[in-house]
């Protein structure tokens, strides 16, 4: 889908304000109240935007280790696999890739010691061959979309 300026514009501003109300946001918009809901509703109806909850820092929930398991899946074992590590609560994503290793999981630990365990729990399943783990040592971009939806948007500031 494409969006437009007007469309970026609402989505940065609800980025940074995601408890703004609709007349708010048409105030700082310069636009009218039904056109930005329109323009939210269309967002949400589309995929655009899918949600509004909270954004929450594993780290301040206990859990300041971060690492990227990249694992073989023995050939047919994928449905297994996939329904087996979205029951991991450590398991934050994962996606399924080319390359080496056949899927790329985030994880979380406690500590260091604390991630041998979840490793434990992620290889727990007779359908992962091989699983190689590489810790994170600093988040230097963190997630972020806001570039993205300017460069979509077609924004020149």
């Amino acid at each position: 889908m494409a969006i437009d300026r007007l469309d970026g514009r609402l989505i940065e501003l609800l980025a940074r304000e995601p408890r703004i109300g609709v007349l708010e946001a048409s105030r700082r918009l310069g636009v009218a109240r039904g056109t930005a809901q329109a323009r939210l509703d269309r967002l949400l109806s589309q995929g655009v935007i899918r949600g509004f909850g909270p954004d929450v820092d594993p780290a301040a929930l206990g859990y300041p280790v971060t690492a990227f398991a990249t694992l073989e899946i023995r050939q047919g074992q994928g449905a297994d696999v996939r329904t087996h590590l979205a029951g991991v609560p450590e398991v934050l994503e994962l996606h399924t890739i080319t390359g080496h290793g056949d899927m790329l999981c985030r994880l979380v630990a406690r500590s260091n010691a604390d991630l041998q365990r979840v490793i434990d729990k992620v290889v727990g399943i007779e359908g992962i061959v091989r699983a190689s783990t590489a810790i994170v040592m600093e988040n230097a971009v963190p997630l972020r979309i806001i570039p993205l939806v300017r460069e979509a948007a077609g924004a020149d500031d």
